[in-house]
């Protein structure tokens, strides 16, 4: 074989051996759309579920944190009590301030009803301490009325010195006894 010959030979082998490769490129491409095809469609069926999983879990937990937080406001409200001076029903700037956040948890709250209980110190008759536990409760749903509370949410009840917080016999104690108290109905 003469050196032309070895050449058209070498030549004929490589264009059979790319005819090859390519006709089998083109199976290999046909055939994975088909196997690709499959695996996306099964998870693009499941995409929805996984994303709604993380989904749920937020809004779940935001529900929980919305709970959290309205229990949180609803012991802030009945726990923190409203001062008076001795022998007084006049409501102090302190007293003025609380009943700002709670006429603000009021409003937020429309479907609340509260009881406002006036209370006393052991000082003074227990005829005098039901009167002047009634004078406090009133004051202090006067002035929720006139924040724009509507009067049917608030009931006032006196308890004069029947139901003391604090037990001692001093000025701290009391301080402590002369308040308005509310409690949700």
């Amino acid at each position: 074989m003469t050196k032309n010959e070895w050449l058209n030979f070498a030549l004929v082998m490589i264009l059979f051996a790319m005819f090859f490769t390519v006709s089998c490129a083109k199976q290999v491409v046909q055939n994975e759309p088909v196997s690709t095809t499959q695996p996306e469609v099964s998870t693009a069926s499941d995409r929805p579920a996984e994303a709604a999983e993380p989904a749920k879990q937020l809004q779940e937990d935001r529900l929980r944190a919305e709970a959290a937080a309205s229990e949180a406001a609803g012991m802030a409200f009945v726990n923190e009590n409203i001062p008076f001076s001795f022998d007084s029903s006049v409501l102090s700037d302190q007293a003025q301030q609380i009943l700002h956040s709670k006429a603000d948890y009021l409003r937020a709250n429309s479907g609340v009803t509260v009881t406002v209980e006036g209370h006393c110190d052991e000082r003074g008759t227990e005829a005098y301490n039901i009167a002047l536990g009634e004078r406090r409760a009133e004051s202090v749903k006067n002035f929720l009325v006139d924040m724009g509370i509507s009067a049917n949410r608030l009931k006032t009840i006196s308890y004069g010195e029947e139901r003391p917080i604090a037990m001692g016999q001093d000025e701290a104690s009391w301080g402590k006894n002369r308040r308005a108290q509310f409690m949700v109905n």
